[in-house]
């Protein structure tokens, strides 16, 4: 649709600050083979050891619907990158009307392998979509849902890349500036919002990152950040 001046945009809701809500958002984001899977399965157990709700999830394929369309984006030809980026707004509207906004309206801790910064730095820069509309998509399918803490495991790509297991998809093939560009996309929205942002050296030793991650969140918990710093990881 376009009016007289150019094509009209989204609109852009204020982003909803998790902390509204009874339950806690996390999201953990990075390049691949940052350690997110890792440090999120860590935080989930250790909040589980503490007598919380967890419910542990990840973008794309968190539901039903999003296993589909996972195998879609990530393994599907001929997908170009507004597609891609349509594709991942629709996984992520579904994900948080069915799954994560229930879980947090219960007091549930939600954690997210991934959520819609990835969509802006991907496809925003590494696809070079732009961000702003990237990012606005996003938070209208979400009707501006952002995280209370997202967790950036940062690496060089060329040491993600050593970490990797398996064919890889789609976005791991994408080459060497594609990551890069979303790399320092990462840190550039890091560094804009550091209330909301915790960034760490995703080569650190992994006891260390976990222990840092819990600190974080413990207080969003009603934790106290040495009894998290203390506690098993597992």
């Amino acid at each position: 649709m376009t009016s007289p001046t150019g094509p009209t945009s989204l609109p852009a809701p204020a982003g909803e600050d998790a902390r509204s809500l009874p339950g806690v958002f996390v999201s953990f984001e990075g390049g691949d083979g940052a350690g997110k899977s890792t440090q999120a399965r860590l935080l989930a157990a250790w909040a589980q050891a503490h007598g919380r709700e967890v419910v542990l999830t990840r973008e794309p394929g968190g539901t039903t619907l999003g296993q589909t369309l996972r195998e879609a984006v990530l393994h599907g030809e001929h997908v170009d990158p507004r597609t891609e980026a349509l594709l991942y707004a629709t996984d992520r509207a579904h994900h948080v009307a069915s799954l994560v906004r229930p879980a947090l309206a219960r007091g549930a801790l939600v954690i997210t392998d991934r959520y819609l910064d990835s969509s802006v730095a991907y496809q925003g820069s590494g696809r070079d979509l732009g961000a702003d509309e990237v990012e606005r998509l996003s938070l209208w399918a979400t009707g501006g849902l952002l995280p209370a803490v997202t967790v950036l495991l940062d690496v060089d790509p060329a040491v993600g890349r050593t970490r990797l297991t398996g064919s890889p998809d789609r976005l791991e093939s994408a080459g060497d500036e594609f990551h890069r560009r979303t790399r320092q996309a990462f840190l550039d929205r890091a560094a804009t919002d550091p209330d909301r942002w915790l960034v760490l050296d995703g080569t650190a030793d992994p006891d260390a990152l976990a222990t840092a991650v819990r600190s974080r969140v413990a207080p969003l918990l009603g934790l106290a950040a040495e009894g998290a710093a203390s506690g098993g990881a597992a």
